[in-house]
Protein backbone atom coordinates (compact mmCIF):
# COMPACT_ATOMS: atom_id res chain seq x y z
CA UNK A 1 0.00 0.00 0.00
CA UNK A 2 0.79 3.21 -1.08
CA UNK A 3 2.65 5.43 2.36
CA UNK A 4 1.12 8.84 1.21
CA UNK A 5 -2.45 7.50 0.09
CA UNK A 6 -5.16 9.18 1.81
CA UNK A 7 -2.60 10.48 4.38
CA UNK A 8 -3.90 14.01 5.46
CA UNK A 9 -0.62 16.64 5.14
CA UNK A 10 0.00 20.13 6.45
CA UNK A 11 2.34 22.14 4.22
CA UNK A 12 3.41 25.55 6.38
CA UNK A 13 4.78 27.90 3.53
CA UNK A 14 3.76 25.33 0.95
CA UNK A 15 2.98 28.02 -1.60
CA UNK A 16 6.38 29.40 -1.58
CA UNK A 17 9.51 28.60 -3.41
CA UNK A 18 10.28 25.10 -1.28
CA UNK A 19 7.12 24.47 -0.82
CA UNK A 20 5.72 24.29 -3.78
CA UNK A 21 7.79 21.75 -5.04
CA UNK A 22 7.27 19.73 -1.82
CA UNK A 23 3.84 19.75 -2.92
CA UNK A 24 4.57 18.47 -6.13
CA UNK A 25 7.18 15.69 -5.17
CA UNK A 26 4.35 14.57 -2.33
CA UNK A 27 1.66 14.23 -5.22
CA UNK A 28 3.81 12.29 -7.46
CA UNK A 29 4.63 9.77 -4.78
CA UNK A 30 0.88 9.11 -4.07
CA UNK A 31 -0.54 11.40 -2.30
CA UNK A 32 -3.78 12.82 -3.26
CA UNK A 33 -4.02 16.82 -3.92
CA UNK A 34 -7.15 16.15 -2.44
CA UNK A 35 -5.46 15.68 1.44
CA UNK A 36 -2.63 18.44 1.00
CA UNK A 37 -3.61 21.42 2.82
CA UNK A 38 -1.24 24.64 1.95
CA UNK A 39 -0.84 26.88 4.60
CA UNK A 40 -0.21 30.27 3.46
CA UNK A 41 1.41 33.13 4.67
CA UNK A 42 -1.37 36.06 3.27
CA UNK A 43 -3.95 33.57 3.94
CA UNK A 44 -3.06 32.65 8.51
CA UNK A 45 -0.50 33.72 10.53
CA UNK A 46 1.49 30.98 12.37
CA UNK A 47 2.76 33.69 14.97
CA UNK A 48 -0.90 33.75 16.05
CA UNK A 49 -1.92 30.49 18.61
CA UNK A 50 -5.53 30.30 16.79
CA UNK A 51 -4.33 30.43 13.48
CA UNK A 52 -1.71 26.99 14.21
CA UNK A 53 -4.51 24.97 16.11
CA UNK A 54 -6.73 25.75 12.85
CA UNK A 55 -3.81 24.62 10.06
CA UNK A 56 -2.98 21.63 12.10
CA UNK A 57 -6.50 20.21 12.90
CA UNK A 58 -7.14 16.83 11.06
CA UNK A 59 -4.08 15.98 9.71
CA UNK A 60 -1.85 13.34 9.89
CA UNK A 61 1.74 14.56 9.02
CA UNK A 62 3.25 18.53 9.07
CA UNK A 63 5.92 19.14 7.04
CA UNK A 64 7.13 22.25 8.23
CA UNK A 65 8.60 24.90 5.47
CA UNK A 66 7.29 28.52 6.58
CA UNK A 67 10.05 31.00 7.55
CA UNK A 68 10.92 34.44 7.56
CA UNK A 69 14.20 34.57 5.51
CA UNK A 70 16.44 36.97 3.29
CA UNK A 71 20.42 37.45 2.66
CA UNK A 72 22.99 38.96 4.76
CA UNK A 73 22.04 42.52 4.21
CA UNK A 74 18.07 40.98 5.11
CA UNK A 75 19.80 39.76 8.22
CA UNK A 76 21.84 42.52 9.17
CA UNK A 77 18.85 44.89 9.26
CA UNK A 78 15.85 42.76 10.87
CA UNK A 79 17.83 40.43 13.32
CA UNK A 80 14.98 40.48 15.37
CA UNK A 81 11.87 39.66 13.39
CA UNK A 82 13.74 37.16 11.94
CA UNK A 83 14.56 35.80 15.12
CA UNK A 84 10.88 36.26 16.28
CA UNK A 85 9.08 35.30 14.21
CA UNK A 86 10.70 31.78 13.17
CA UNK A 87 10.94 30.93 16.49
CA UNK A 88 7.67 31.78 17.56
CA UNK A 89 5.81 29.44 14.21
CA UNK A 90 8.42 26.66 15.16
CA UNK A 91 7.41 26.80 18.49
CA UNK A 92 3.55 26.86 18.26
CA UNK A 93 2.95 25.01 15.22
CA UNK A 94 5.01 22.01 16.61
CA UNK A 95 3.03 22.02 20.04
CA UNK A 96 -0.36 22.47 17.89
CA UNK A 97 0.36 20.07 15.90
CA UNK A 98 1.01 17.23 19.19
CA UNK A 99 -1.59 18.80 20.97
CA UNK A 100 -3.83 17.84 17.87
CA UNK A 101 -2.32 14.46 17.50
CA UNK A 102 -0.54 14.32 14.83
CA UNK A 103 1.30 11.69 13.92
CA UNK A 104 4.65 12.84 12.64
CA UNK A 105 6.05 16.53 12.28
CA UNK A 106 8.80 17.10 9.97
CA UNK A 107 10.38 20.35 10.87
CA UNK A 108 12.76 21.98 8.40
CA UNK A 109 16.24 23.73 9.82
CA UNK A 110 18.66 25.49 7.77
CA UNK A 111 22.76 25.13 7.35
CA UNK A 112 23.07 28.59 8.96
CA UNK A 113 22.50 26.74 13.03
CA UNK A 114 25.90 25.64 12.20
CA UNK A 115 29.01 27.07 13.89
CA UNK A 116 30.91 29.79 11.96
CA UNK A 117 33.69 27.68 12.62
CA UNK A 118 33.12 24.02 11.55
CA UNK A 119 35.34 21.86 10.11
CA UNK A 120 34.37 20.99 6.38
CA UNK A 121 32.23 19.19 5.44
CA UNK A 122 29.91 20.04 7.97
CA UNK A 123 28.82 16.73 10.31
CA UNK A 124 25.75 16.65 12.02
CA UNK A 125 27.67 16.05 15.71
CA UNK A 126 29.85 19.56 15.09
CA UNK A 127 25.99 21.59 15.17
CA UNK A 128 26.65 22.54 18.93
CA UNK A 129 30.59 23.11 18.62
CA UNK A 130 30.21 27.22 18.86
CA UNK A 131 27.83 29.79 17.60
CA UNK A 132 26.86 30.67 13.96
CA UNK A 133 28.12 33.39 12.01
CA UNK A 134 27.37 36.62 13.55
CA UNK A 135 25.28 38.01 10.38
CA UNK A 136 22.79 34.98 10.32
CA UNK A 137 22.82 33.99 14.14
CA UNK A 138 19.73 34.87 15.22
CA UNK A 139 17.72 33.40 12.27
CA UNK A 140 20.07 30.34 12.32
CA UNK A 141 19.34 29.81 16.32
CA UNK A 142 15.63 30.52 16.06
CA UNK A 143 15.58 27.62 13.51
CA UNK A 144 17.69 25.34 15.38
CA UNK A 145 15.58 25.89 18.44
CA UNK A 146 13.13 23.63 16.08
CA UNK A 147 15.56 20.48 17.03
CA UNK A 148 15.76 21.49 20.30
CA UNK A 149 11.98 21.10 20.51
CA UNK A 150 11.78 18.28 18.44
CA UNK A 151 14.06 16.10 20.57
CA UNK A 152 12.35 17.29 23.61
CA UNK A 153 9.05 16.40 22.14
CA UNK A 154 10.28 12.89 21.60
CA UNK A 155 11.41 12.69 24.89
CA UNK A 156 8.94 13.57 26.85
CA UNK A 157 5.69 13.07 25.16
CA UNK A 158 6.73 10.03 22.15
CA UNK A 159 6.01 12.89 19.47
CA UNK A 160 7.29 11.82 16.10
CA UNK A 161 9.51 14.96 15.09
CA UNK A 162 12.66 14.91 13.11
CA UNK A 163 14.95 17.10 11.69
CA UNK A 164 16.49 18.09 8.31
CA UNK A 165 19.49 20.36 7.71
CA UNK A 166 19.61 21.97 3.83
CA UNK A 167 22.03 24.17 2.56
CA UNK A 168 21.30 26.83 0.38
CA UNK A 169 18.47 26.39 -1.89
CA UNK A 170 17.91 27.83 -5.48
CA UNK A 171 16.25 27.47 -8.33
CA UNK A 172 13.17 28.02 -10.61
CA UNK A 173 10.54 30.04 -8.52
CA UNK A 174 13.22 31.48 -6.37
CA UNK A 175 13.16 35.10 -4.65
CA UNK A 176 14.81 37.72 -6.82
CA UNK A 177 13.94 40.56 -4.75
CA UNK A 178 16.76 42.82 -4.49
CA UNK A 179 16.13 43.25 -0.88
CA UNK A 180 16.40 40.01 0.40
CA UNK A 181 17.03 37.21 -2.35
CA UNK A 182 20.00 35.25 -1.41
CA UNK A 183 23.30 34.93 -4.13
CA UNK A 184 22.30 33.58 -6.65
CA UNK A 185 19.05 34.86 -7.25
CA UNK A 186 20.18 38.29 -6.17
CA UNK A 187 23.71 37.69 -8.74
CA UNK A 188 21.43 36.97 -11.95
CA UNK A 189 19.16 39.81 -11.41
CA UNK A 190 22.51 41.84 -11.17
CA UNK A 191 24.03 40.72 -14.14
CA UNK A 192 20.23 40.77 -16.32
CA UNK A 193 19.66 44.41 -15.11
CA UNK A 194 22.82 45.40 -16.30
CA UNK A 195 23.03 44.01 -19.54
CA UNK A 196 20.07 46.24 -19.93
CA UNK A 197 17.27 44.05 -18.60
CA UNK A 198 15.31 40.89 -19.36
CA UNK A 199 14.53 41.59 -22.88
CA UNK A 200 17.97 42.33 -23.85
CA UNK A 201 19.42 39.97 -21.93
CA UNK A 202 17.17 36.72 -23.32
CA UNK A 203 17.45 38.03 -26.85
CA UNK A 204 21.12 38.64 -26.60
CA UNK A 205 21.23 35.14 -24.89
CA UNK A 206 19.49 33.83 -27.43
CA UNK A 207 21.56 34.76 -30.47
CA UNK A 208 24.66 32.92 -29.59
CA UNK A 209 26.34 31.32 -26.47
CA UNK A 210 29.11 33.54 -24.86
CA UNK A 211 31.68 30.99 -23.34
CA UNK A 212 34.49 33.71 -22.84
CA UNK A 213 31.82 36.80 -22.21
CA UNK A 214 30.76 40.01 -24.13
CA UNK A 215 27.66 40.82 -25.35
CA UNK A 216 28.30 39.71 -29.16
CA UNK A 217 28.59 43.10 -30.50
CA UNK A 218 31.89 44.67 -28.79
CA UNK A 219 30.06 46.32 -25.88
CA UNK A 220 30.44 46.02 -22.26
CA UNK A 221 27.03 46.23 -20.21
CA UNK A 222 27.24 47.96 -17.00
CA UNK A 223 29.82 47.16 -13.90
CA UNK A 224 27.96 45.45 -11.24
CA UNK A 225 29.39 45.08 -7.39
CA UNK A 226 29.39 42.33 -5.41
CA UNK A 227 29.73 42.31 -1.67
CA UNK A 228 32.49 40.99 0.35
CA UNK A 229 35.79 38.92 -1.19
CA UNK A 230 34.73 36.27 -3.31
CA UNK A 231 36.35 33.73 -1.67
CA UNK A 232 33.52 32.72 0.77
CA UNK A 233 32.33 29.39 -0.69
CA UNK A 234 28.81 28.25 -0.36
CA UNK A 235 26.96 24.51 -1.24
CA UNK A 236 23.92 25.00 -3.46
CA UNK A 237 20.81 22.43 -3.21
CA UNK A 238 18.78 22.49 -6.33
CA UNK A 239 14.88 22.99 -5.10
CA UNK A 240 13.44 20.01 -6.87
CA UNK A 241 16.55 17.39 -5.26
CA UNK A 242 15.79 19.39 -1.50
CA UNK A 243 12.08 18.15 -1.93
CA UNK A 244 12.96 14.96 -2.98
CA UNK A 245 15.19 14.76 0.10
CA UNK A 246 12.23 16.32 2.23
CA UNK A 247 9.80 13.56 1.12
CA UNK A 248 12.12 10.99 1.49
CA UNK A 249 12.61 11.82 4.91
CA UNK A 250 8.97 11.68 5.87
CA UNK A 251 8.26 8.79 4.70
CA UNK A 252 11.21 6.71 6.04
CA UNK A 253 13.38 8.69 8.68
CA UNK A 254 12.11 8.37 11.86
CA UNK A 255 15.19 9.07 14.63
CA UNK A 256 15.96 12.25 16.67
CA UNK A 257 19.40 12.67 14.76
CA UNK A 258 19.44 15.66 12.64
CA UNK A 259 19.95 14.80 8.58
CA UNK A 260 21.83 16.80 6.62
CA UNK A 261 20.41 17.50 3.22
CA UNK A 262 23.10 18.87 0.79
CA UNK A 263 24.67 18.73 -2.84
CA UNK A 264 28.09 17.47 -1.31
CA UNK A 265 30.21 19.79 -3.05
CA UNK A 266 31.23 23.55 -2.52
CA UNK A 267 32.25 26.15 -4.85
CA UNK A 268 33.85 29.83 -4.29
CA UNK A 269 31.47 32.87 -5.12
CA UNK A 270 34.53 34.29 -7.01
CA UNK A 271 33.58 30.43 -9.49
CA UNK A 272 30.35 31.20 -9.25
CA UNK A 273 30.00 35.03 -10.30
CA UNK A 274 32.20 33.42 -12.92
CA UNK A 275 29.97 30.38 -14.12
CA UNK A 276 26.97 32.89 -14.21
CA UNK A 277 28.90 35.56 -16.39
CA UNK A 278 29.71 32.59 -19.19
CA UNK A 279 25.56 31.53 -19.05
CA UNK A 280 24.06 35.16 -19.23
CA UNK A 281 26.99 36.47 -21.47
CA UNK A 282 27.38 39.63 -19.01
CA UNK A 283 30.64 41.11 -20.08
CA UNK A 284 30.78 44.15 -17.48
CA UNK A 285 33.01 45.09 -15.00
CA UNK A 286 32.63 43.17 -11.46
CA UNK A 287 33.81 45.19 -8.50
CA UNK A 288 33.65 43.25 -5.03
CA UNK A 289 33.48 45.55 -2.34
CA UNK A 290 35.11 43.89 0.71
CA UNK A 291 34.16 46.28 3.04
CA UNK A 292 30.80 44.05 3.15
CA UNK A 293 30.65 40.93 4.98
CA UNK A 294 31.45 37.55 3.61
CA UNK A 295 29.16 35.93 6.08
CA UNK A 296 30.46 32.27 7.08
CA UNK A 297 34.28 31.44 5.46
CA UNK A 298 33.14 27.60 4.22
CA UNK A 299 29.75 26.02 4.06
CA UNK A 300 30.04 22.82 2.66
CA UNK A 301 27.39 19.26 4.47
CA UNK A 302 28.38 15.67 5.01
CA UNK A 303 25.74 14.41 3.24
CA UNK A 304 26.47 10.58 3.67
CA UNK A 305 23.88 10.53 6.59
CA UNK A 306 20.74 11.19 4.56
CA UNK A 307 21.95 8.76 1.88
CA UNK A 308 22.44 5.98 4.53
CA UNK A 309 19.31 6.62 6.50
CA UNK A 310 16.56 7.42 3.52
CA UNK A 311 18.41 6.66 0.08
CA UNK A 312 18.69 10.55 -0.62
CA UNK A 313 21.25 11.93 -2.92
CA UNK A 314 20.89 15.37 -5.08
CA UNK A 315 20.95 14.72 -8.78
CA UNK A 316 20.91 18.24 -10.46
CA UNK A 317 24.61 19.52 -11.46
CA UNK A 318 25.25 23.11 -10.34
CA UNK A 319 25.52 23.98 -14.14
CA UNK A 320 22.35 22.63 -15.10
CA UNK A 321 20.67 24.05 -11.96
CA UNK A 322 21.93 27.09 -12.92
CA UNK A 323 20.40 27.09 -16.32
CA UNK A 324 17.27 25.90 -15.24
CA UNK A 325 16.94 29.27 -12.96
CA UNK A 326 18.40 31.65 -15.59
CA UNK A 327 15.80 30.42 -18.08
CA UNK A 328 12.90 30.49 -15.66
CA UNK A 329 14.09 34.08 -14.52
CA UNK A 330 14.18 34.91 -18.18
CA UNK A 331 10.98 33.48 -19.25
CA UNK A 332 8.78 34.98 -16.42
CA UNK A 333 7.53 37.79 -17.92
CA UNK A 334 6.25 36.45 -20.88
CA UNK A 335 4.54 33.24 -18.49
CA UNK A 336 2.90 36.21 -16.10
CA UNK A 337 1.21 38.02 -19.64
CA UNK A 338 -0.26 35.06 -20.10
CA UNK A 339 -1.51 34.15 -16.56
CA UNK A 340 -2.97 38.01 -16.93
CA UNK A 341 -4.37 37.00 -20.60
CA UNK A 342 -5.98 33.83 -19.10
CA UNK A 343 -7.14 35.08 -16.03
CA UNK A 344 -8.77 38.17 -18.20
CA UNK A 345 -10.51 35.46 -20.47
CA UNK A 346 -11.89 33.50 -17.73
CA UNK A 347 -13.32 37.03 -15.82
CA UNK A 348 -15.14 38.16 -19.14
Amino acid sequence: MNFWRHKKILVTGGAGFLGTAVVKKLIERGADPQTIRVSRSRERDLRIWDECVQAVDGMDMVIHLAARVGGIGFNQKFPATLFYDNLIMGCQIMEAARLSGVEKFVAVGTICAYPKYTPVPFQEKDLWQGYPEETNAPYGLAKKMLLVQAQAYRAQYGFNAIYLLPVNLYGPGDNFSPHSSHVIPALIKKMVDAMGGIDVAGARMGKKEHPNGGNGDGGKDQPITIWGSGKATREFLYVEDCAEGIVLAAEKYDKPDPVNLGAGFEISIKDLVGQLTRLTGFCGEILWDPSRPDGQPRRMLDVSRAEKEFGFKARTGIIDGLKKTLDWYLMRPIAEHLECLNTSSFLA
